[in-house]
């Protein structure tokens, strides 16, 4: 059978099965199982939340894409590009900046009104990296926030997610609730949900309007990585 091309904002080549599969996937075995069961045994073994973290969202990645590819891809004889891995245009640059500023002064904004609540945006591998700033932590936390974590959310999240919800609620309620469930994903820290919330918005809107996942992962990666360099100044 011949991949064919098709208009991936009018229609895709799944049925509700492959969503619920993919969903049962995250929110069953990813959060259920890995954020509850494997996570505290890396962090026993390592010793080190940072360590931990990041072979935890290795772990995630490397579930969820072999789940894009066994679930989604491989049963319609589908290739990644399906899912929005492929080139996108040079004019597509102006709105990746675009996009990136909005999302970091967004951010910043959020972030300000968060603390004036008495919140601050914290996690284990971000206290992990304070206490302990080297190349090596500032490095590893890097790669993990700007490199992996980018690509295989946005392949999951915005080539997967979003596109099936393109397609069946329109671009408005399509965008919002893969938001949503980009939000919900990353609880518990709730005092950045609004920041998670705005990201997934920003994300969803550089798939839109480009047709390829990778400007997202580039939006993505700047601002996880600028969040990872600033918090080992701080």
């Amino acid at each position: 059978m011949k991949e064919t091309e098709v208009n991936w904002k009018e229609q895709d080549h799944w049925g509700l099965r492959e969503f619920v599969f993919m969903m049962a996937l995250e929110f069953g075995f990813v959060i259920g199982f890995i954020k509850f069961v494997v996570k505290p045994l890396y962090s026993e073994w390592f010793g080190n939340e940072l360590y931990a973290g990041t072979l935890m969202g290795l772990t995630i990645a490397i579930v969820l894409l072999v789940g894009i590819y066994l679930i989604v891809l491989r049963p319609k004889k589908l290739s990644f590009r399906e899912v929005g891995v492929k080139p996108f245009l040079l004019k597509d640059w102006k709105t990746i900046i675009l996009l990136t500023v909005i999302l970091m002064v967004g951010s910043v904004i959020l972030v300000v009104l968060t603390s004036l609540l008495g919140n601050t945006i914290e996690n284990s591998k971000t206290e992990a990296i304070q206490q302990n700033v080297t190349f090596l932590t500032v490095s590893i936390a890097f790669i993990s926030a700007a490199v992996i974590s980018p690509i295989y959310e946005e392949i999951f999240y915005r080539g997967f997610v979003y596109r099936w919800l393109r397609t069946r609620i329109g671009f408005v309620g399509a965008i919002l609730l893969s938001s949503l469930i980009f939000t919900i994903i990353h609880i518990p820290t709730y005092n950045a949900m609004p920041v998670n919330f705005l990201s997934g918005i920003i994300f969803a809107l550089a798939y839109e309007r480009t047709n390829s996942i990778w400007p997202s992962v580039i939006i993505h990666g700047v601002t996880n990585g600028i969040m990872v360099l600033l918090t080992s100044m701080g």
